[in-house]
């Protein structure tokens, strides 16, 4: 008689069949809970909340921040995407932002990326709607338009934008990524630009969206990283095709398993001005993903700057830098290449051991992943050195999982919103799914605004911290930003259809803090790729430059630490990109401050 109690085929149907089990508990969890209150955090009287029921039980925390949409006043008047959606996929996906200081006043600016319109239509020269938007910050909380004086103003199918100075003149230059031609603007020095996309030879055309610079080949001229999402292609018919999925109607023009995975881009920097393309050579162009979000940060601390992409329906893709110009996929070994709907990421050292971690945002019913770096302390590789892997510890972390299934994740990122030296977190949810009654509109839904504490995860505060965010809404980008210089983090939330939401920390129980500007003469001038660590006592915190993430968008590239009740630094340690590590004591808090380096990249 065998030894397996059954045969391959019914096995293979138990396993199936247990599945099945599975997903329909999974769907009916859906169903009772879509009728529940969005609402995972409920106020107390004593000052507290109280936050998602999970296994670790009732979590609890004081609601110590605050924050409130200051849009208004500080005079951003845009609108993204004012047409009539047409259930395209091209439509629904964006777009983003990004902070950056393209005058070098030391104040982040802000540029809004558009979607003109319905793909359908031509976008004509003289559109009047649909245009991005730069808004440059003149201080004390305002900004002032200025797109058209500087040449940024044109009406495209916009999806992401990235600032980074190519050609290390000292002042930065914007990619702008498109369902489309992609653009490259070149900062003139004078508060202009001009489109320099065809001499650099970045102007793929396709179905692109994220983007990243980065210096992966430590050679001092930064490279680009761009992301496709799929072969996307417009049949009159294909609108007549309906699925069903999680209860609602779901056109075949916004599934994207309707439409095959498309190569992502590298474009390397040639440092004259031109780029050549090298993703295929360079074993990074995952032809097999539907690509969203890239973001370059070092996995394992040897200097050399590694990739993550996020891809929908599809494993993500990790990428070991090896040193020769050219990548590892370690995407099996490492545990953090899921096949999942992935769109957003935010990375930071939470747990302050000295590597970098990283959250990715997915769709409904899927989870959101907190892949906790394993490097130090972990196993070694048949060569002895430390191996890359990750563990998904988001339900571990007060259910950072659990709260987002009936979510579908964007943007998001790590900031000490209250500065007490941990890093809290972000997250920018907005639907998919067509509302029943209206379908030109999509589901919206709540952002939220989780309080990290040691010990006991991340509790969930948005609504109680800023009543704005009560009220749902469509949301894609954002990203984090210092914009009036009060050592408080803000953040700047980009809504589908709808305006922008300028979300200004007025937290009044704050610890104490630093920012830290990093410049490079000699080459990759805003230093992308250095990593820094901030001593206070026995707590040690680590950052990278340039370690974004995000969702089609850029955060301020100062990197803000919260101190708690230290009132200096006792040690900070600059690790350069190009392998000179400096040192310095006894730093003052709450202060901006800017360390210059004189790089040296010579072989």
């Amino acid at each position: 008689m065998s030894k397996h109690l059954f045969n391959k085929r019914q096995r293979l149907l138990l396993g199936w069949g247990s599945l099945s089990v599975v997903g329909m508990l999974v769907l009916a969890y859906l169903a009772f809970t879509a009728k529940q209150q969005d609402d995972p955090a409920t106020p107390k009287s004593d000052g507290t909340i109280e936050g998602l029921t999970h296994k670790h039980g009732i979590k609890t925390t004081r609601v110590k921040f605050s924050f409130e949409d200051q849009r208004e006043a500080a005079g951003i008047n845009f609108q993204h995407f004012p047409a009539t959606r047409r259930s395209l996929m091209p439509e629904d996906m964006g777009s983003g932002l990004a902070w950056g200081d393209y005058d070098n006043d030391g104040d982040p600016d802000l540029f809004l990326v558009n979607f003109y319109g319905s793909i359908l239509e031509p976008i004509p020269d003289n559109a009047e709607k649909g245009r991005p938007a730069l808004y440059r910050n003149e201080g004390q909380g305002r900004f002032t338009e200025v797109s058209n004086q500087a040449g940024l103003d044109k009406a495209t199918f916009g999806l992401a934008a990235a600032w980074g100075d190519y050609d290390n003149d000292g002042d930065l230059d914007l990619y702008i990524t498109n369902y489309g031609s992609n653009l490259l603007y070149r900062n003139n020095g004078e508060g202009t630009f001009s489109d320099v996309t065809t001499q650099a030879g970045v102007g793929d055309s396709g179905f692109s969206a994220g983007c990243g610079w980065g210096d992966y080949d430590n050679d001092g001229h930064i490279d680009l990283y761009v992301t496709t999402y799929v072969a996307f292609e417009y049949h009159a018919e294909d609108a007549a095709i309906i699925s069903q999925q999680h209860g609602s109607e779901i056109p075949y023009t916004i599934n994207p398993s309707s439409y095959p995975p498309a190569s992502n881009r590298l474009y390397h920097n040639n440092g004259d001005g031109t780029f050549t393309e090298v993703a295929e050579a360079a074993v990074v162009a995952n032809p097999d993903g539907r690509s969203l979000g890239v973001v370059w940060f070092d996995f394992n601390n040897d200097g050399l700057i590694d990739l993550y992409v996020t891809n929908d329906i599809s494993a993500n893709g990790v990428y070991r830098n090896i040193g020769d110009g050219s990548f590892a996929d370690i995407g099996a070994s490492s545990l953090a290449a899921d096949y999942r709907g992935a769109m957003g990421m935010a990375v930071g050292d939470y747990e302050q051991d000295g590597d970098l971690d990283l959250f990715v945002t997915h769709w409904i019913a899927q989870e959101n992943a907190f892949f906790e770096n394993r490097v130090i302390g972990g196993f070694n590789d048949e060569e002895g050195k430390p191996r890359i892997f990750f563990t998904d510890e988001a339900d571990m972390l007060g259910g950072l999982g659990q709260i987002s299934l009936n979510m579908v994740g964007w943007a998001t990122g790590f900031a000490d919103f209250d500065n007490d030296s941990n890093l809290d977190l972000w997250i920018v949810n907005g639907h998919t799914l067509e509302m029943d009654e209206n379908n030109t509109l999509l589901q919206p839904q709540r952002m939220h605004i989780f309080r990290h504490e040691p010990g006991r995860g991340f509790i969930e505060v948005g609504k109680q911290a800023a009543p704005v965010l009560a009220k749902p809404v469509v949301g894609r980008g954002g990203a984090h930003a210092d914009y009036d210089n009060d050592g408080k983090m803000d953040i700047a939330v980009m809504v589908h259809s709808g305006v922008p939401l300028l979300l200004h920390n007025t937290s009044t129980e704050n610890g104490h803090w630093i920012s830290l500007r990093l410049r490079q003469s000699g080459g990759n001038t805003q230093a992308l790729g250095t990593r820094i660590t901030v001593r206070t006592g026995e707590r040690v915190q680590t950052a990278q430059v340039g370690a974004d993430g995000s969702y089609l968008s850029q955060h301020q590239s100062d990197l803000h630490f919260g101190l708690g009740s230290a009132i200096k630094v006792d040690e900070l340690t600059i690790y350069w990109a190009d392998g000179v590590v400096e040192k310095h004591q006894d730093i003052e808090s709450d202060r901006v401050v800017i360390f210059k380096h004189v790089a040296d990249y010579r072989d």
